[in-house]
């Protein structure tokens, strides 16, 4: 049972510590069995009024393993060096339809 998280950054405001978080980011993503189905993708609204920028798929085996990333220290490490840096919006979701 596949989960998908989706990535939007809304807004950086220490490009230098933004930087300093994907590295960290990207470890906590590998140590839980995700991986990156796109990174930093340019969006191309095609309905609605949502208009992202820049888009981050994560793809993990299950949403538990996704919620278990999210929580991880690994992660709480990451989002520590983030914190004030960068404001962004993160959701996850089932793959499967389930």
């Amino acid at each position: 049972m596949v989960a998908y998280v989706i990535v939007e950054p809304m807004e950086v405001s220490d490009a230098e510590a933004f930087q300093a978080y994907r590295p960290l980011g990207a470890a906590a993503v590998k140590a839980h069995q995700g991986l990156y189905a796109a990174r930093g993708a340019d969006a191309v609204p095609l309905e609605g009024d949502w208009t992202p920028q820049k888009l981050t798929l994560l793809q993990f085996p299950s949403l538990d393993l996704a919620r278990g990333w999210y929580d991880s220290p690994e992660y709480r490490a990451a989002r520590a060096v983030r914190a004030g840096a960068a404001r962004l919006r993160l959701v996850a979701f089932d793959g499967t339809g389930g």
